[in-house]
């Protein structure tokens, strides 16, 4: 019951569920000891990771402490390498050490012929407005036509963009797609101005466009410590989300309903499913805990795409300047560390993730007066993780996610 316990205590749920999900495991791929060895490395890693920064009373607030100090050297030592790295600007330094790092050159996008005639059946009136331009031909002229759509979040009301999409999306096929290059652009500073709402409300300077291969990064200074390494570890876990949105357009190529699938992608569907049977594992490709902490999927056995695409971005960068000696300053730290976490006393015991992004956003929130707590990344990531053992890895889970991914559950 040892290890039972301590996974009900990491994740949030009943050592009964996870008891039952072992033994119907076991039942379905005869495979023993995973939780065990799952244990055993999470145990490892902490201790190794600790004595690192030299803990003593390993109690919360000093391992909290440990590892927001971690983020913000880690943060310092990038942004000292960007100083000389090629680029104009912090920004496309930052972009360019992005498309440097990461593994995922190209995928399969909606070609930008179709987004012009996006833009010119239905002008964003709201955009040439700002632009103070008469109609979308002279925008096109002036800026690349995925930098226009990457701003119409920005500008557009919520109607003009779901009645765009709905009417739009509805009759893409397969051939309006092509395969090309990732790219990551950083925005000109005409969009400053309206940027500034989406970076207020979002807290972070990137986002993307799934479907044309795009992550663009608003030239937003935030100057608060551990912004800059939250959001390029952002960027980073975007390449790899959208190259496995890449893979899902190509799984539906030949789909009858391709169309909808692809609406469905977009949007973010997650099957409304709130129970399981044994050998069942639901798809949830959001973190539901921040919507709401009771909701019924949390407490059943699931995997997150996103937590894969979590440990590919921080796999890369924590192999940026590797050869580091100072083991405190090596980054190679926050490998294999996205769903590592345990329980610290304190005034009230806690749960403590060693992930990096749960931890850049720590310290921001410490930074900022509010000394919030984050591991929602680390908690899926731990579901993932157990889930990757019983499928075989990391590609194999990677498969399963594909072939079922408009099931939302897959049946072992």
């Amino acid at each position: 019951m040892e290890k039972l316990n301590y996974f009900s205590n990491v994740l949030g749920v009943s050592a009964d569920l996870l008891e039952k999900m072992e033994e119907s495991m076991i039942k379905k791929t005869g495979k023993l000891g995973v939780l065990e060895r799952i244990v055993d490395e999470n145990t490892r890693i902490i201790n190794s990771t600790l004595n690192i920064f030299g803990s003593v009373d390993r109690n919360a607030p000093e391992v909290q402490g440990i590892l927001r100090q971690a983020i913000l050297s880690h943060e310092y030592k990038v942004l000292d390498a960007l100083k000389n790295a090629p680029g104009k600007t912090e920004f496309e330094k930052a972009a360019i050490l992005a498309k440097k790092l990461v593994k995922v050159p190209s995928g399969f996008f909606l070609k930008k012929e179709k987004a012009i005639e996006i833009l010119k059946k239905r002008p964003p009136e709201n955009l040439l407005k700002y632009l103070k331009l008469s109609n979308i031909d002279e925008a096109l002229n002036q800026f690349d036509v995925t930098e226009i759509f990457a701003t119409l979040r920005f500008i557009e009301s919520t109607e003009w963009m779901h009645q765009t999409f709905e009417v739009a999306y509805s009759n893409f096929t397969p051939a309006d797609f092509e395969k090309r290059e990732i790219k990551i652009e950083v925005l000109s500073d005409v969009w400053v101005k309206i940027a500034e709402k989406f970076v207020a409300k979002k807290h972070h300077n990137v986002s993307h466009l799934k479907e044309f291969g795009v992550i663009f990064i608003n030239p937003i200074k935030e100057n608060i410590p551990g912004k800059f390494l939250r959001d390029f570890a952002l960027l980073l876990h975007y390449c790899y989300e959208i190259k496995f949105y890449s893979k899902l357009f190509q799984f539906y190529e030949n789909a009858s309903d391709f169309a909808e699938r692809l609406k469905a992608l977009l949007r973010g569907d997650v099957k409304e499913i709130l129970k399981s049977d044994p050998g069942e594992w639901l798809i949830v490709q959001r973190y539901l805990s921040k919507e709401n902490p009771n909701d019924p999927r949390l407490f059943l056995p699931r995997v997150n795409p996103e937590s894969l695409h979590w440990l590919r971005g921080e796999r890369d960068f924590s192999f940026f300047n590797a050869d580091e000696k100072n083991e405190r300053l090596n980054l190679k730290i926050w490998n294999n560390m996205d769903w590592v976490g345990g329980v610290f006393r304190g005034e009230q015991d806690q749960v403590i993730s060693f992930d990096l992004e749960d931890n850049a956003m720590s310290l921001v929130s410490f930074m900022e007066g509010r000394n919030e707590n984050f591991n929602y990344h680390q908690r899926e990531a731990m579901w993932t993780r157990i889930f990757s053992e019983y499928a075989g890895g990391e590609e194999a889970m990677e498969s399963l996610l594909i072939e079922n991914f408009d099931k939302g559950i897959i049946r072992f």
